[in-house]
């Protein structure tokens, strides 16, 4: 490959890199919600060791901080950290946080997903960490054009259990 080849091939890049980056912005969201338990998703065969299931029927909050990125106001993926609370039981949640908006309009709905780590500190020494899972669908409304508020519900899976969010969040 020549000079003149590279340099073309910098050029364009440079351009397409340019282009894109207008299209990108630096987001955060703060949520809170109320996350009401259903059911242990595994049922155990009690060992002599066995302490109980991580969650025992307990509802929880939490709240949620998430810094990422806003693709043309359409689609956002952060990183996020979280603070749980069962009913007394604090622990703690980092998760990678996608949400997509299918309409450019004031108000649209919003697809959301989070995939991460939790932890508790339960009855068992130095607590417990499982998977987290969500799922939730809502309702977004853009209140300027860098500012929405949305509300949104569906499954959460941690702790051998399901449980149904109520999520009510602000994204800066």
């Amino acid at each position: 490959m020549n000079r003149k080849s590279l340099f073309i091939i910098g050029l364009i890049t440079i351009l397409i890199a340019n282009q894109g980056y207008s299209q990108i912005n630096y987001s955060i969201k703060a949520e809170t919600g109320f996350l009401k338990y259903q059911f242990n998703t595994v049922q155990v065969d009690p060992g002599p060791n066995w302490k109980g299931y991580n969650l025992d029927e307990e509802n929880g909050i939490d709240f949620n901080i998430i810094n990422g990125f806003d693709f043309k106001n359409k689609l956002f993926t952060g990183i996020g950290l979280g603070y749980l609370n069962f009913e007394g039981v604090s622990g703690f949640s980092i998760f990678s946080d996608f949400e997509y908006l299918p309409l450019k309009t004031r108000l649209t709905p919003l697809i959301n997903l989070k995939i991460g780590y939790s932890h508790i500190w339960n009855q068992y020494e130095n607590g417990t960490g499982t998977g987290f899972g969500e799922f939730c669908v809502g309702l977004n409304y853009r209140l300027t054009e860098k500012m929405d508020i949305y509300a949104k519900s569906g499954f959460t899976m941690t702790q051998q259990s399901l449980l149904v969010p109520i999520r009510l969040g602000i994204r800066f």
